[in-house]
């Protein structure tokens, strides 16, 4: 097998792209977590806010 013949078939090999494809996506999306990281934060407070003053609203009669 010569040089050429080696490298198109190592070019063509798809055996780990699923893994290398998901690995990826994963780091994609842990940058853009720390990237928007106060953000998320504000976000998921402010609702937990909301949803905690709404419960407290909330009153079960018997």
């Amino acid at each position: 097998m010569s040089f050429y013949q080696r490298l198109k078939s190592i070019w063509k090999d798809e055996s780990a792209q699923g893994s290398l494809e998901l690995i990826l996506i994963l780091i994609a999306l842990v940058s853009v977590a720390l990237i928007f990281k106060d953000r998320i934060k504000e976000f998921v407070s402010g609702n937990l806010d909301k949803l905690g003053g709404g419960l407290q609203q909330f009153n079960v009669e018997k």
